[in-house]
C-alpha cells in the first residue's frame, strides 16, 4: 500500500508534564492550524525516567507480598496499588508500533493513568494490541524520558485488547452457517494479522488514522472478507484517498479490492470515514465501489 503525506495544516500544540505527572494541553496562541490528532496502534511498555525512580520502585515491590509472581505479575501488583500512584505518575510510558518507540504518552486528564496501568497486563501475550487516541506535541526534551526523544502523545483514551477478543466478537454474516463458524474465525484472524501489516504507522495523518480506526471499530469489514474468501476471492489492495464529499470535513474513503482466483475479476467495497476531530467516525457504510 502507498505511503501517504500529511493532509493540511497540523495545529502547534504546547505540552507539559506537570508537578504531578499528566499532561495540560493547550493550543498556541501564535498558532492558528489544526491540532495533530493521533489514532495509533501499537503496545504500551514503561520504563524508569532515572536511577532515584527505580530505587524507590524497588523499595515499593518490597513492601508487597509477591511470592510464586512472575516480574511482569510483579509490576503489575506494585502499579495498581493506590498507594503507589506516585510511581505511575513520574514513570516513562511508551507507545511502541512494530518494536519501535514511537510516541511518549501522557494523559490529559490524571485519572486516565489507570489506563496505562490496564495496559501492563499481568500476563501479556504477542497478540496484545493498544490503541491511543489523542493530540501529538512536541518532542520530548532528553530529561524527560532518560534520553527518549520521540513526540509527546497527550491521550484522551486508550483500548487494550488482544486479538483473539477481537476476532470472537466479529459477528457471523447470517449468509455463513454456524456449523462453519470456526472456518470463519479462522479467516477472520488471518485478516487482521493483514490488517495489522497494512496499519504499520505512526497513526498521524489522515488516511493512517482512518485506516487505523476501521482495522479495530468497524468488524464488518472481517465479515466481507470471510464472504470473499467463501466465493474464492482473495484481498488484493486497500487504498485510502480523500473522500469527493470533503469539504467543511476530512473525509476520507477507504476501498477494499477482492479478486476471484479463479476468473481474475476484481470487487471493490469501501467505507468513508470522518477525521476532522479527534475521535474518527463512520460516515458510509461498507458498500460496493464503482471506479469513475
Amino acid at each position: 500500500m502507498e505511503e501517504f503525506e500529511v493532509v493540511g495544516m497540523n495545529k502547534a500544540v504546547v505540552m507539559a508534564q506537570t508537578a504531578n505527572g499528566e499532561c495540560s494541553c493547550s493550543k498556541s496562541q501564535a498558532d492558528s492550524t489544526e491540532p495533530n490528532y493521533v489514532y495509533a496502534i501499537g503496545k504500551i511498555k514503561w520504563r524508569f525516567p532515572n536511577q532515584s525512580l527505580e530505587k524507590e520502585f524497588a523499595q515499593a515491590t518490597g513492601r508487597v507480598e509477591t511470592a510464586g509472581l512472575s516480574d511482569r505479575q510483579t509490576a503489575y501488583e506494585v502499579l495498581s496499588g493506590r498507594q503507589n500512584r506516585y510511581l505511575v505518575r513520574q514513570l516513562c510510558w511508551i507507545l511502541t508500533i512494530e518494536g519501535l518507540e514511537t510516541y511518549l504518552l501522557l494523559p490529559r486528564d490524571p485519572a486516565d493513568f489507570d489506563l496505562l496501568v490496564d495496559a501492563i497486563r499481568p500476563v501479556p501475550s504477542p497478540m496484545d494490541i493498544d490503541v491511543v487516541v489523542g493530540v501529538r506535541g512536541p518532542v520530548a526534551s532528553p530529561q524527560m524520558c532518560n534520553g527518549l526523544m520521540v513526540p509527546i502523545v497527550g491521550f484522551d483514551q486508550i483500548y487494550s485488547f488482544d486479538r483473539d477478543s477481537l476476532i470472537q466478537a466479529i459477528p457471523r454474516p447470517d449468509s455463513i452457517d454456524a456449523s462453519a463458524d470456526e472456518q470463519f474465525r479462522t479467516a477472520g484472524g488471518e485478516l487482521f494479522d493483514r490488517c495489522l501489516q497494512l496499519t504499520d504507522n505512526a497513526g498521524a495523518t489522515p488516511e493512517h488514522r482512518a485506516l487505523n480506526y476501521v482495522a479495530v471499530r468497524y468488524p464488518n469489514i472481517y465479515a466481507l472478507a470471510v464472504e470473499a474468501y467463501g466465493r474464492s476471492s482473495s484481498m488484493t489492495a486497500v487504498e485510502t484517498r480523500p473522500s469527493r464529499l470533503s469539504s467543511t470535513r476530512q473525509i476520507i474513503d477507504i476501498i477494499f479490492s477482492f479478486t476471484n482466483r479463479n476468473t481474475d475479476v476484481t470487487e471493490k467495497y469501501f467505507v468513508r470515514v470522518d477525521v476532522t476531530e479527534e475521535f474518527p467516525f463512520l460516515v458510509t457504510k461498507l458498500s460496493p465501489y464503482f471506479d469513475r
